[in-house]
């Protein structure tokens, strides 16, 4: 299959709210696809995944915001966590419209990442356990491995002590890595 060809822009002031809720929406339809419309999966009672996670992650240190632009039309959006005095980098957030899924947008998006910074050797990414569609697309579709399991007997890192006790099933998580190495 060939890639389509999607270009990378970066995040506009005037685009960020559109950006926010094309994000919202992806990540929605995700959940909805795997649980049903019952099963809100919902953080702060927002969506399924918060206002404030996604502005964290577009104003976050070393944060690159870009859309996913194909033909003209946004169709997507990454958030990238770069610091260039780090052996690995972040893939903090990559969705695709639901409407243009399996088209290879993702893919194509991930190589275009891939071409804009090829001094990085080392990326890491999460999502949750339940986004079977993310798993196929990170290992199968972009060649990274998972390297740990965030669950109840093995919290993330940024899980603070005073919330242990909340952690449920819906905070499972798998850690993804790619090491990209010189052929």
């Amino acid at each position: 299959m060939k890639l389509p060809d999607v270009i990378l822009l970066p995040l506009q002031s005037e685009d960020r709210e559109q950006f926010i809720m094309d994000n919202q929406w992806a990540f929605k339809y995700g959940a909805q696809q795997e649980f049903g419309m019952r099963d809100e999966r919902c953080e702060e009672g927002e969506d399924v995944i918060s206002r404030k996670t996604i502005e964290d992650s577009i104003d976050g240190e070393n944060a690159e915001a870009y859309r996913i632009v194909l033909h003209g039309k946004k169709v997507g959006g990454v958030v990238l966590r770069i610091d260039k005095e780090s052996a690995k980098e972040e893939l903090e957030l990559l969705f695709v419209l639901p409407e243009v899924h399996s088209k290879g947008i993702g893919k194509a998006a991930w190589k275009a990442v891939e071409a804009m910074h090829p001094e990085i050797k080392v990326w890491e990414t999460i999502t949750p356990y339940f986004e079977k569609r993310n798993i196929h697309f990170y290992m199968n579709r972009c060649g990274f491995h998972i390297v740990e399991f965030w669950n109840k007997y093995q919290k993330g890192p940024s899980v603070p002590e005073a919330e242990e006790g909340n952690w449920s099933m819906d905070d499972e998580m798998f850690v993804f890595r790619k090491e990209i190495t010189d052929k």
